[in-house]
């Protein structure tokens, strides 16, 4: 990243802790790692994080909305998943994944998505399941020690820290909607994104504390 606007964006990620991962890694998050820190957690590549958020964007911008469904059991990602619903009209599927949701269609909660994501795949291994049960496309949020077998396109990013996760979903709407052009570039700024008159930061997306929020 040369380009001074590329380098204020990825300061301000790497604040966020977006890429910082655990102390484990598979061989499937293997070539999105470039190194240990002191501390032994293993730290994911900024640029392989931004071209899979952009490459998840277009394959969503070109499914219809409707029929994405959004999945975390994380508590963490539930406002984030929330607020990226809200903004590109995606189905939140949140807490704990009902067995079933995308196979039987005897259930109330049956829903036929396009396109799943999912934020952790092992916290939403049910979901993940189903859909390729289902034979449908999965994008998931993966950190450094997960495994991706069964998902179709990965995004390399922390997906345990509640600003990380509000991160990649900020992220990951601003592109989609860019893609959908249903944002205009020329109001954009790199800690914000203006949609439908309104400004959407980080924060916006941030799942607050119990005490925060009393």
């Amino acid at each position: 990243m040369s380009d001074p606007e590329d380098e204020d964006l990825e300061k301000m990620l790497l604040s966020t802790g977006i890429r910082v991962g655990t102390p484990v890694k598979t061989k499937y998050m293997s070539p999105f790692i470039v190194k240990a820190n002191p501390e032994g957690l293993y730290i994911l590549d900024m640029e392989k994080i931004l071209q899979r958020i952009d490459a998840a964007a277009a394959f969503i911008s070109r499914t219809d909305l409707a029929r994405v469904a959004i999945c975390s059991a994380r508590e963490y990602g539930k406002t984030p998943v929330e607020k990226f619903c809200e903004l590109t009209g995606a189905l939140p599927v949140l807490g704990r994944f009902m067995p079933g949701t995308f196979t039987n269609p005897l259930l109330p909660n049956y829903m036929e998505p396009e396109l799943v994501l999912v934020t952790d795949p092992q916290a939403d291994q049910q979901a993940v399941v189903e859909a390729t049960r289902a034979g449908l496309p999965v994008i998931a949020i993966s950190n450094s020690d997960n495994v991706t077998s069964k998902v179709d396109l990965v995004i390399p990013a922390n997906n345990r820290g509640r600003r990380a996760l509000a991160t990649v979903y900020w992220l990951l709407a601003k592109a989609v909607l860019s893609k959908m052009s249903l944002i205009k570039a020329e109001e954009q700024q790199i800690d914000k994104m203006v949609f439908k008159g309104n400004e959407y930061k980080i924060d916006d997306f941030e799942t607050k504390l119990v005490e925060e929020v009393t």
